[in-house]
């Protein structure tokens, strides 16, 4: 069947009476609390602002003309003829309109405040099944931390007193015929939330049509991106700076959540979720509330990091080996580590080898198995409080009932089919289609996954040259570090690369996946978020895999060495490699959480004061429409001047790669847990100061959890346990320092036990020299090479089985959703189906009716005779029905 398009057309027709008494209301946080004054209204001072449209449009005869020359007006005019089509549709729909007009140098930018009328709210909540309150929940909020310190009787400096505290109410879907049972019914200015109303405005406005259908020309997001718009967005509820005099409870909730959320004083503070649901939606919300979750639990993984780099500091000056090499002058003589570098003493890097003690040591085994099992924990707990999170917010069925197609699916979707399950038509995308487009995605990422690859073989190149050229320099300086140098700046070139690609392939992925037509919102981000991810994890995690996993691996020995396109194998440094993939982590996840802070932090004042620059009334500022206008600004320029939502994608890859860090090579880098909490302590007030003060109002999006983050985080941990069973069991020292001590005794002599002595034929003179492998003098591995290889083999093995098996009993302990949840969507459940009933008078006498006719039908089947021996009795064939 062949997608038909409805005609919107305004619809004059009350679709509820309603009367004028007021009653406890719903919605807005303004109708709570004594409110300020609102100046989010049309001119006549009532009419509620919604929505707001923008563009841009410059006055000047001389570039007007310029214009017309290079375009031929074409471009113009295509752009005006789309705005008006789409204004007048949207009229149609029945939204008011009220335009705005202010010439600012030469630059006019148009203001189109759009609001939606009653009986719109009520056809369009009921279009994308809104929920709206039944009864209140007079249940106390309360969390562990808090619950734990007041049973020890310990003060709790994380609290605070937060006014205006959002309400929680039981509720089911709007329905128009059931007004009367919700909350606040009588109030149809205050009946539906303020977010609730920006929801529908954009459900409005992105499904809208202004040009072809065929040619995809719908929506105000693509009308935006093609810049016929430059703006749409709903407004803020006011200023976020808080007036001296002004009593608490009078704050609007911008000013609430500035206050008690977004400076930095609040950093020790528990985040206000309720008050950041109610302002931003559940999305954003549920994205802070996992953000200050893993925060708080990095805390004990940082403080037991700490605690195995403090027993690293004490390694370094109790340790047997690295006072054997730091004594041996020029008792062990190397091999050179290139093919025109020279012979070196073992002694010579003592320091950096008892560097190398602070990552590589015992500690570490005990802190990847710890740092395995808490990610298992960490995730269970989070889904418990997920689910908490997303029954008290009414999401707990939003993907499974409630969520809808997308407008743009709905607008460009070719055909529609009926609904088993509800009967309706929707939209529909031959699943034929949408294969083939997804397996062309596919390609696409494989491609750049490559791209990826070639850059880090060119980065291993050219830490290669880089080592040659240093060396050919005869500098005695330069050449003593050249590993180093050479380590260090590949790393840093590295993490450029890796922010280059970053970019190039998130734009790529954006297209692919809207091409591919997804149904919702959930399953579009979820495969957008798959792609990225995909490569972000081969992009980031690429160099440290390498070097962990296959540097120095295939170097082969004095003689023989191995080669990549005619230059020798990368080998480990002279301190070895675990020392490198620690510089490395620090590099990458360091550096660029310092420079995402940065930007975080620098970029938007920047675009702030550039964007605010460009919007400067010119001294003859000239406002049409509104002669009487005072020099304040009004609320529509002032949230012009702020920053596009950026959503939260970037935040949420962030962190979870993050998470990666410090799961996947915890082993090399114990402090990285403490560099990510004092990270994300940074980060969570830098995201708060963001939303609340420089970026537009975000439009309200529902959410029940957050998403396949979850199933990636879960693919993290259990790669993790991997991970590290083989960085210790390959990279590190601690399995040969334990063979070494178990078959001599001691660790004395352990330095000449990990060196080899190279063939005869390799040295030109009489003196010999050493290389790191259990080889002999012919270069075959020895009887101890396959010793050790069988234990590394076998500490995988156990390392791997034992720790999945604590991390699923961890899991089947800790129930997904409390007892206490459970009960509560059953309660919720059961007051949804009495509130919707037809009626409740009318239910109750049907029920009175069928248990009296079912007594006198077991009356008669009991003494079926009495029935007949009463002439008086009517005949079963003139007995009243039952009702149907």
């Amino acid at each position: 069947m062949m997608k038909r398009k409805k005609n919107l057309v305004e619809d004059s027709a009350t679709l509820i009476t309603l009367s004028d008494q007021p009653e406890q209301t719903y919605g807005s946080v303004e109708t709570c609390v004594t409110p300020q004054e609102n100046k989010n209204v049309f001119s006549d001072g009532v009419t509620r602002i919604d929505f707001v449209l923008v563009w841009e449009e410059s006055v000047n005869p001389l570039k007007l003309a310029e214009l017309d020359e290079l375009s031929s007006g074409s471009s113009r005019d295509t752009h005006r003829k789309w705005r008006t089509e789409f204004l007048s549709r949207l009229r149609a729909a029945g939204l008011h309109q009220e335009m705005k007009e202010v010439v600012q140098g030469k630059t006019k930018t148009t203001y189109v405040l759009l609001s939606a009328p009653w009986n719109v709210l009520c056809y369009y909540a009921e279009e994308i099944s809104l929920r709206v309150p039944l009864q209140v929940v007079t249940i106390p909020i309360s969390n562990w931390s808090e619950n734990i310190l007041e049973k020890l009787h310990i003060p709790n400096m994380m609290a605070q007193d937060v006014p205006n505290l959002p309400p929680d109410y039981y509720t089911c879907q709007f329905r128009s015929n059931k007004l009367e049972r919700f909350l606040g019914h009588e109030n149809k200015d205050t009946f539906f939330k303020t977010t609730q109303r920006h929801q529908i405005l954009y459900e409005i406005l992105a499904r809208t049509p202004y040009g072809s259908l065929k040619r995809g020309e719908v929506g105000v997001a693509r009308l935006v991106s093609e810049k016929v718009l430059t703006a749409a967005f709903p407004l803020h509820e006011g200023p976020f700076e808080i007036p001296k005099t002004l009593d608490p409870q009078s704050l609007n909730m911008r000013q609430i959540l500035h206050h008690y959320w977004a400076r930095w004083a609040c950093w020790r503070k528990y985040q206000p979720l309720d008050h950041i649901r109610e302002y931003f939606g559940e999305k954003i919300a549920l994205y802070f509330a996992w953000l200050g979750f893993y925060t708080g639990w990095l805390l004990p993984a940082a403080v037991v990091g700490f605690i195995i780099f403090l027993f690293g500091i004490w390694l370094m000056v109790t340790d047997v080996p690295a006072e054997e090499l730091c004594s041996s002058r020029d008792a062990f003589v190397m091999c050179p580590l290139c093919n025109i570098c020279s012979y070196w003493n073992l002694s010579s890097i003592c320091y950096t080898y008892k560097a190398g003690l602070l990552f590589d040591n015992g500690g570490t085994v005990f802190f990847s198995i710890f740092m395995s099992l808490w990610a298992v924990t960490f995730l269970e707990y989070w889904k418990r409080t997920s689910s908490i999170l997303s029954h008290r917010w009414d999401c707990s069925e939003f993907e499974d009932v409630e969520e809808r197609p997308r407008p743009e699916f709905t607008a460009l979707a070719p055909m529609t089919v009926r609904n088993p399950v509800t009967g309706t038509e929707e939209p529909y995308f031959p699943e034929t289609q949408r294969l083939s487009r997804t397996l062309t995605g596919n390609m696409v990422v494989i491609l750049m996954i490559s791209m990826v690859l070639i850059f880090l073989i060119g980065i291993i190149l050219y830490r290669s040259i880089l080592s040659i050229i240093i060396y050919r320099s005869h500098n005695s300086f330069f050449i003593f570090s050249a590993g180093r140098i050479a380590s260090l700046t590949g790393s840093m070139l590295n993490l450029l690369v890796i922010l280059l690609l970053s970019r190039l392939y998130t734009y790529l992925a954006q297209i692919l996946t809207r091409w591919e037509m997804h149904r919702t919102q959930t399953k579009y981000e979820d495969a957008f978020i798959l792609k990225v991810f995909i490569f972000q994890f081969v992009n980031f995690y690429s160099s440290p895999v390498y070097i962990a996993f296959f540097k120095g691996r295939f170097v082969g020995y004095p003689g023989n060495y191995d080669t990549l396109l005619g230059i020798r194998n990368e080998d480990c440094g002279s301190s070895g490699c675990l020392i490198e993939l620690a510089q490395e982590l620090l590099v990458i996840m360091v550096g660029k959480q310092v420079i995402s802070n940065i930007q975080e932090f620098v970029l938007p004042k920047l675009k702030t004061w550039w964007h605010r620059r460009k919007l400067k009334p010119a001294p003859s500022q000239e406002v049409i429409d509104e002669p009487d206008t005072s020099p304040e600004i009004s609320p529509w320029e002032s949230n012009y001047q702020l920053l596009v939502c950026e959503g939260l994608f970037d935040e949420y890859l962030e962190m979870v790669l993050q998470f990666g860090f410090i799961t996947i090579f915890v082993a090399a880098c114990p402090l990285a847990p403490l560099f990510a909490l004092i990270n994300n302590w940074v980060e969570v007030r830098l995201d708060a100061q963001k939303f609340v003060c420089v970026y537009r109002r975000p439009v309200v999006e529902r959410a029940q959890d957050i998403g396949i983050w979850l199933t990636i985080l879960q693919f993290i941990s259990y790669l993790a346990v991997i991970s590290n069973a083989f960085l210790i069991a390959f990279t590190s020292d601690f399995l040969p320092r334990l063979f070494y001590r178990y078959t001599a005794g001691s660790m004395s002599g352990y330095i000449n036990f990990t060196l080899a002595v190279a063939p005869a034929d390799f040295t030109q003179s009489q003196t010999s020299c050493r290389y790191r492998g259990l080889r002999d003098e012919k270069g075959q591995h020895t009887q101890d090479y396959f010793h050790l290889l069988a234990i590394r083999l076998s500490f995988v093995i156990i390392f791997e089985h034992v720790v999945l098996m604590i991390g699923r009993i961890i899991d089947w302990m800790v129930p997904d959703i409390p007892e206490e949840v459970e009960i509560k969507i059953k309660r919720e459940h059961y007051m949804a189906k009495e509130a919707l009933a037809e009626n409740q008078s009318l239910s109750k006498t049907v029920l009175e009716e069928v248990e009296k006719q079912t007594f006198e039908l077991r009356r008669r089947m009991q003494s079926p005779t009495n029935s007949i021996s009463s002439s008086s009795s009517p005949s079963p064939e003139h007995e009243d029905k039952p009702p149907p």
